[in-house]
């Protein structure tokens, strides 16, 4: 059989249904709310799997699963060398968002990387210790910002409520999802010019065919035809 990972509850979940749906291959909860099993009805030879997006990522690695839907800025934070690991079949359409770097909209003169870097050199030699950038992202961040020449900085990790960290002056910057916006301008933050780490949106992934049976390599063509992919 070819494990199919699909989130398991929420919006996403929906979508991911819907989204097979109109390519004629059925997915379903089966039993109650609270069972994490399912049912794939228009192809043959392909078991629903329910996990949690975040899992998803470290299920595909492990082979537990073969297929996987989640975002693919989670497969990016959780995978080193994500592009050696997993394959993107599809981008499926929903659940974008952008992982992007964010500053006070009080710093009139910090617009680009250029400008973040400047006052990130300036910020230490005043204070005496580096500008706090607040993320959950510590991998993309990371990169992204040695890949433009930003340094003098230091991530600190925060799990929720990310762009109130600047207000409770726990942090000087974030880099955050943000869909709208609107969170991020109602505490008083603007995004850099620049700034875009990652146009994140959920994607199909699969993971390495080693190991793979014929039976489901057959499938696996079978069902990327149904869904023209």
């Amino acid at each position: 059989m070819l494990k199919l990972g699909v989130p398991s509850k929420g919006r996403l979940m929906d979508k991911t249904f819907a989204w097979f749906g109109d390519r004629g291959v059925s997915l379903r909860k089966s039993g109650s709310e609270r069972e994490y099993s399912g049912a794939v009805d228009g192809i043959g030879g392909v078991e629903l799997v329910l996990l949690s997006a975040g899992e998803i990522p470290r299920e595909l690695v492990a082979g537990r699963i073969h297929l996987g839907v989640t975002g693919s800025d989670l497969i990016r934070e959780k995978l080193a060398a994500w592009e050696t690991r997993v394959h993107a079949i599809a981008p499926m359409g929903f659940g974008g968002a952008d992982l992007i770097i964010a500053v006070p909209q009080a710093w009139v003169d910090v617009e680009t990387l250029d400008d973040l870097d400047a006052a990130a050199a300036a910020f230490r030699a005043t204070h005496g210790f580096r500008m706090r950038i607040a993320t959950k992202y510590h991998r993309q961040v990371r990169e992204f910002l040695r890949d433009n020449g930003v340094a003098d900085y230091q991530l600190i990790d925060s799990q929720g409520a990310t762009e109130g960290t600047v207000k409770n002056e726990t942090a000087e910057a974030i880099a955050d999802i943000t869909s709208t916006g609107e969170t991020l301008r109602a505490n008083g933050l603007k995004i850099l010019g620049d700034g875009l780490i990652h146009a994140s949106q959920a994607t199909l992934f699969r993971g390495r065919r080693d190991g793979w049976t014929d039976a489901q390599r057959v499938t696996l063509k079978e069902l990327e035809s149904l869904l023209g992919v």
